[in-house]
């Protein structure tokens, strides 16, 4: 079970705006009893005010009267599927990685041709003037770039790779020769 957003803010809220044990709300906020009890009495170093579950959509009102009145319920979080999902967005690589993505754009090229400019650029998460600096050889670094699998680099996961390929070879079917012809 994934815990709430803040669960000591959480905690604090539901300490003072409902009649939850300080069981109920520990299991909610994945926190210990005693640690509940401390915010309770003040001692845990909580901030200021609290974070209202209901209004963000974590729990519902009835969930929480329906725990009030049983102390052997347990509130339920809700877990809304657009915040499981990952945003797409710009990718962060580390610096440490920065390096390694010449050489995984160049094992795509090599390897991957179906793929498209801005495939490869999704996937490595650079731009189209470094994927064609490297396909032209007119990299700064063109000497030392190393063909390397950018799975194995850490710089995108199979899965991505593999809907990569999956998605080119629909677009253009007739670019990939048919593996049983050539044996």
């Amino acid at each position: 079970m994934t815990a709430p957003l803040m669960p000591k803010a959480t905690a604090l809220w539901l300490i003072e705006n409902t009649s939850l044990t300080f069981e109920q709300i520990a299991n909610f906020c994945q926190l210990h009893s005693l640690e509940v009890q401390a915010i309770a009495d003040g001692e845990a170093s909580v901030s200021s005010f609290g974070f209202d579950p209901i209004a963000h959509g974590q729990v519902t009102q009835e969930d929480i009267e329906k725990c009030s009145a049983d102390p052997t319920l347990r509130l339920t979080l809700i877990v809304h599927a657009d915040v499981q999902a990952k945003k797409k967005g710009a990718k962060y690589t580390p610096m440490a990685r920065r390096q390694d993505r010449p050489d995984a754009i160049a094992w795509l090229i090599k390897n991957c041709p179906e793929l498209s400019i801005a495939q490869i650029a999704a996937l490595v998460g650079t731009t189209k003037n470094t994927i064609q600096s490297v396909q032209e050889k007119t990299h700064w670094n063109a000497v030392n770039i190393k063909p390397r699998n950018p799975v194995t680099l850490g710089i995108c996961t199979q899965k991505d790779l593999d809907s990569a390929l999956e998605k080119a070879q629909k677009a253009r079917p007739g670019l990939i020769p048919d593996q049983s012809k050539s044996e």
